[in-house]
């Protein structure tokens, strides 16, 4: 059982851990200096002795940043992420040390630290990555199981059952289901309703189970405390998989309030200060950028939009932005002016009369929107984020579209991930709220540069743009 060979497994690979960073620190040393030693500036016992404290050091980083938990589930990215958490603080910490012991530490080579650094980034990840594959061919063939009982047939218990189906590789399986009202023998992708929640207490002592997954249905937690008092007292692990997903259809997460835990239904990493002052910090300097940068093109456009019809250059148009406040979006201007009594309250479609001819060439390339920089600058959008809509179509889409208003969480952008991935225009918007949706509640900076990074490919020639 996965129980009894994870400790020894975890021993493994501490010690296997360990010879890498002895080797990656010898690869280094011999680089710069030669395994003679003779160009080291200092005694080689000086070199070799700072591994009686680099070596556990970089394990006990290793534990901070969980990477000797278990990692079936966990993605490649986040674990290569956590390995380079962990050698970037403990360079941190070397360069700490060599700083306050300048005096005796002033010839201690600081680029054999850098190459170290990097082999042992290096080599770590590739013997994780070979590690994942391996056990993953191992658990896809039927080796290395964790075996798990469900308590509880609900839509949980088949949200759970479908996505280790989905993923032999992670090697749960998943021996059956205990639950009071479904009839012995029910059938849910192979995992079977094998009886009635009492027959725990016949299961637990047999200690033939690694996990077990309590997914009671909503109205039987009044259950819960017997079965959780149960699966404790005999030491299994256990775990809670709450059947809230028609209610709480996003990804909560949940914090501690002094002992108490308080489940947020949505997880918005822009409310937190650091992450919006920084998002705010490189909207100023992205636009006054991209102000300079396109600056000549915004010239032209805005002697050929004067000149092609009678009006203004810049079009405002009142949006909906960040906590529901209406503000002014700029464009240049790319249809003949109109009363306000004649504007229609719906898109532009295609052969639209009122599209000048400046402004079909402005539109499908998108240059209309480039006086929008002068919104992100004031701080009524963003260089990212989900596109703002007219108060109408928002009073509208609210009430025929779940969770529509959630997009008003953060400030607007100037393009987003529905636009790369082709949602504008004329097109779904039920697929470019799951767009926005997900931009909210994944951003870090690294999307955002994506999604720049993509517009320039994607996101400026716009086909449903009329």
């Amino acid at each position: 059982m996965i129980k009894d060979n994870q400790k020894h497994l975890n021993r493994i690979h501490v010690v296997i851990d360990a010879a890498i960073i002895v080797i990656a620190y010898l690869i280094a040393y011999g680089i710069i200096f030669g395994f003679s030693g003779n160009n080291a500036g200092l005694p080689r016992g000086i070199y070799f002795s700072a591994l009686l404290y680099i070596v556990p050091g970089g394990l006990i980083l290793y534990w901070f940043f969980h990477l000797y938990e278990p990692m079936r589930v966990m993605g490649r990215r986040l674990e290569l992420f956590n390995v380079m958490r962990a050698n970037v603080v403990g360079a941190m910490l070397i360069t700490l040390v060599l700083y306050l012991g300048k005096d005796r530490l002033i010839h201690f080579s600081r680029q054999m630290t850098f190459l170290f650094i990097l082999f042992n980034f290096i080599l770590e990840s590739g013997f994780r990555l070979t590690l994942r594959s391996v056990l993953r061919s191992f658990r896809r063939k039927g080796y290395n199981q964790k075996h798990v009982l469900l308590i509880g047939y609900s839509r949980a218990a088949q949200s759970y059952i479908d996505r280790v189906s989905a993923n032999p590789d992670w090697g749960y399986l998943i021996r059956g289901i205990l639950d009071d009202h479904a009839e012995r023998g029910t059938e849910y992708k192979g995992v079977r309703v094998m009886g009635p929640i009492d027959n725990l207490e016949e299961i637990l002592p047999m200690n033939r189970l690694d996990e077990i997954a309590i997914t009671l249905s909503i109205n039987e937690y009044d259950k819960l405390e017997r079965i959780v008092n149960a699966c404790e007292k005999s030491g299994v692990h256990t775990k809670f998989i709450p059947d809230y997903n028609k209610v709480i259809p996003t990804k909560p997460y949940t914090e501690d309030l002094l002992g108490l835990p308080v489940i947020n239904i949505r997880n918005v990493p822009l409310t937190d200060s650091f992450n919006a002052a920084v998002k705010r910090l490189i909207d100023i300097l992205g636009g006054l950028f991209a102000l300079t940068l396109f600056s000549p093109v915004m010239v032209i456009v805005a002697v050929a939009v004067k000149l092609s019809s009678r009006g203004p250059v810049i079009f405002s148009q009142e949006r909906v932005g960040l906590h529901n406040r209406p503000f002014k979006m700029y464009k240049f201007r790319s249809m003949e002016v109109q009363r306000p009594s004649e504007e229609k309250d719906a898109w532009t479609t295609k052969n639209d009369p009122r599209v000048t001819a400046v402004g079909k060439f402005i539109r499908k390339t998108s240059i209309d929107e480039l006086p929008q920089l002068f919104n992100i600058i004031k701080g009524d959008m963003s260089l990212v984020g989900p596109r703002p809509e007219r108060p109408h179509f928002v009073e509208k889409f609210r009430e025929e579209i779940p969770r529509y208003m959630v997009k008003h969480q953060v400030r607007p952008g100037l393009t987003g991930w529905a636009q790369v991935n082709g949602y504008r225009g004329d097109t779904s918007i039920t697929k470019r709220i799951e767009c926005d949706l997900y931009y909210i509640e994944n951003w870090s900076l690294g999307l955002d540069f994506k999604i720049i990074f993509l517009t320039f490919f994607k996101g400026f020639i716009n086909k449903n743009a009329y």
